[in-house]
């Protein structure tokens, strides 16, 4: 039995646009809901929520019935960081902080078998390989693993055109927050000037040839970057749609008693 096919990797490699949800509750129950949403794509954040090896596995069972693709965000692009996700189920790997073209290419090596890469072959007692009843595997694996690179400072936007030019590499993700920060607007990444900068950063990764990716809950900047050629958003966050229809349900009936 072959590595399964990964639907995301699909629909990229055919010019489809996929919406997603941004998972920072590091629960299985609350991925398995979340699941039920109907989004094309859920993003499991190890990089800044309390997620560990073990809550991003019982994320991913969670969600093994759901036709929700679970992405997984490393918290750092560290070789044996990627091997766990992976070896848990990850299929899709998304790394934070990406600014060289030769940082691409490690991540490249990271997320394949040798003789190609520098991934453990552990896969007869992994999640991934079906703790050995994917006789396949192996050979399959490579094929089947989508790699995302975050771009968000202003020495990874410098080197975009070389980051682009990595083979390996499925799609590239402009990170708002981070991107904003580092250029010196923090906190304000609806600023004009920030906005002109992510949408030609959009543009330019999507003439690429490469799936350009964001993550904005704006519907006028959703609507900017689909046009400027993203093709995997995240629209919508589990903790700030919680949080928000929390809120105003307890304003709208508090109002209404003294």
């Amino acid at each position: 039995m072959p590595a399964p096919e990964n639907p995301f990797k699909k629909a990229l490699a055919e010019g489809k646009t996929v919406f997603g949800c941004w998972m920072s509750m590091a629960e299985g129950y609350s991925a398995e809901i979340m699941g039920q949403a109907g989004f094309d794509w859920l993003l499991i954040d190890g990089e800044h929520s309390p997620n560990d090896v073990r809550s991003i596995r019982d994320q991913m069972v969670a969600l093994k019935s759901s036709r929700s693709h679970p992405i997984v965000r490393v918290p750092i692009g560290e070789t044996w960081v990627i091997k766990q996700a992976l070896d848990v189920g990850a299929q899709t790997i998304l790394v934070p902080i990406v600014e060289t073209a030769e940082q691409a290419r490690a991540l490249v090596r990271a997320c394949r078998f040798p003789p190609q890469g520098t991934r453990g072959v552990g896969y007869s007692v992994s999640r991934a390989g079906g703790f050995g009843q994917f006789e396949n595997y192996g050979p399959t694996a490579d094929a089947q693993i989508c790699l995302l690179v975050q771009v968000e400072t202003a020495k990874g936007l410098e080197n975009l055109d070389e980051i682009l030019d990595v083979e390996g590499v499925d799609g590239v993700f402009i990170g708002p927050a981070d991107l904003s920060a580092s250029l010196g607007y923090l906190g304000q990444t609806g600023h004009p000037d920030m906005r002109r900068t992510i949408l030609a950063a959009l543009k330019k990764i999507s003439d690429s040839g490469k799936a350009a990716g964001i993550l904005t809950t704006d519907d006028s900047m959703i609507e900017a970057s689909l046009e400027a050629g993203a093709r995997f958003v995240a629209v919508a966050m589990d903790i700030a749609l919680l949080l928000n229809n929390a809120k105003a349900a307890a304003k709208k009936w508090k109002s209404t008693r003294p």
